[in-house]
């Protein structure tokens, strides 16, 4: 008998009934994210490609980090194994951190009960995107009425992060930060290669 768990089964309709953790981001919170730096901060991307994507392209997803530490290895550890990142991807790639206006209420899959709370396991958070994507789809329509999803980020689960479902921009004071290159961040740049392992290339 194979002891593989193989993949997370799809959300049923039973999902309404259940009663999700739930996490409420204060006011004057402050998210970080790193974002292309010839296009805005706030981008709710509809391609269906990230794990907690609406499925069907019905709404947008801001993908973001409860700190520096999340949001940079979210965007820069994507292919495990390569142990540096390039001066020309921290060109970029700027750090921008988006304040928020008013509380914004989660589901919550990063703390304890979490996930068993909603029928799930941590395949949602590391199997396959088409089926996190209608998980995704299916706690958007939860009852609770929830703004998005904290979740461990895959690649460091101390560090938390947020899939937030379409919201206006007036939620976000955007404060932009820059490259991590830039005088101003040598600090943070140091403490997070260091944290990763990471060296620096100049590409």
């Amino acid at each position: 008998m194979s002891t593989h768990p193989g993949e997370l089964s799809e959300p049923t309709a039973g999902i309404v009934s259940t009663q999700p953790l739930i996490h409420t981001l204060p006011p004057r919170q402050r998210l970080s994210r790193f974002h292309s730096a010839s296009l805005d901060p706030i981008f709710f991307g509809k391609t269906a490609s990230n794990r907690f994507d609406s499925p069907d392209s019905n709404y947008g997803v801001l993908y973001t980090g409860l700190d520096e530490h999340c949001a940079f290895i979210e965007t820069f550890g994507q292919h495990t194994g390569i142990r540096f990142i390039t001066t020309t991807e921290l060109h970029i790639r700027h750090l921008a951190y988006l304040e928020l206006t008013q509380p914004i209420v989660l589901i919550d899959l990063a703390r304890s009960g979490g996930l068993a709370r909603i029928g799930a396991d941590a395949r949602l958070l590391a199997g396959s995107h088409s089926v996190s994507q209608k998980w995704s789809a299916a706690l958007r329509a939860h009852p609770v009425g929830a703004h998005g999803i904290l979740y461990p980020t895959l690649r460091d689960h101390a560090r938390f992060a947020c899939a937030l479902f379409d919201l206006s921009t007036s939620v976000f004071k955007v404060t932009k930060a820059g490259s991590l290159l830039e005088s101003r961040n040598a600090k943070l740049l140091g403490e997070l290669l260091d944290t990763y392992g990471f060296g620096l290339m100049s590409v």
